[in-house]
């Protein structure tokens, strides 16, 4: 049985590691429009992760993802060719979770400020029919058990196989004590979801992370584990 980890909402987080989009399928073109993926540098190594537009402004990402040089795309379906849709900001600051845990990466989330880009010219993300926020859930919006959602990413699709175009899977909301079961010390119900599927190894999984979790529309967490 595979699971994936995610924080709920606009304030929780997660282990990280390996995350990428296991027998899933290629999105819609454009049909997560708020969906950014963030390039970085750590130890003179490049990676990328899965990120989602709250604001013109601002990008949500799993903390565990940061390292130097962020450059963020939004706009992207095919991220090997220079579409007309894409945006490339980069970011000007980062602010980690104030209880940021990155031994057990609860709390595993932070925002990220873009700022005018050398590209485009642009001091903030243009709106378009391909870039557009997605906010978080307000009031007592709440995710059920047996619930389905979606998770998109351009993580791995298979070993050593970074995807090229945006992939998304659709994942089973699980009950907090099987999730607690399976990942005892690395699972908090109050600010966790786990999802996955019982007879099919299906998951977002590395260079998945920070990817939104959508369920009936509504944004209710953001990727941290496989």
């Amino acid at each position: 049985m595979q699971r994936l980890l995610l924080g709920l909402a606009f304030l929780l987080p997660l282990k990280a590691g390996t995350e990428d989009i296991i027998r899933g399928h290629e999105a819609r073109p454009h049909s997560y429009h708020y969906m950014a993926l963030a390039h970085f540098v750590e130890e003179e190594n490049e990676g990328r992760c899965g990120s989602v537009l709250l604001r013109k402004d601002f990008v949500l990402m799993a903390a565990h993802s940061w390292g130097s040089s962020i450059n963020v795309t939004l706009g992207a379906h095919n991220i090997q060719e220079q579409e007309r849709t894409q945006q490339v900001m980069p970011v000007r600051e980062a602010v980690h979770h104030l209880h940021h845990n990155p031994n057990n990466l609860f709390n595993d989330i932070m925002l990220l400020k873009v700022r005018e880009s050398p590209y485009s010219g642009e001091r903030e993300a243009k709106l378009t029919a391909a870039v557009g926020p997605f906010s978080p859930p307000r009031g007592k919006t709440q995710v059920r058990p047996g619930q389905v959602c979606s998770v998109a990413g351009l993580g791995k699709v298979s070993m050593g196989i970074l995807a090229t175009t945006l992939q998304e899977v659709k994942l089973t909301v699980w009950k907090d004590e099987v999730c607690d079961s399976c990942l005892l010390g690395y699972y908090n119900g109050a600010t966790q979801i786990c999802v996955g599927e019982a007879k099919k190894i299906k998951t977002g999984s590395e260079g998945d992370s920070g990817g939104p979790l959508v369920c009936e529309n509504v944004l209710q967490g953001i990727s941290s584990y496989g």
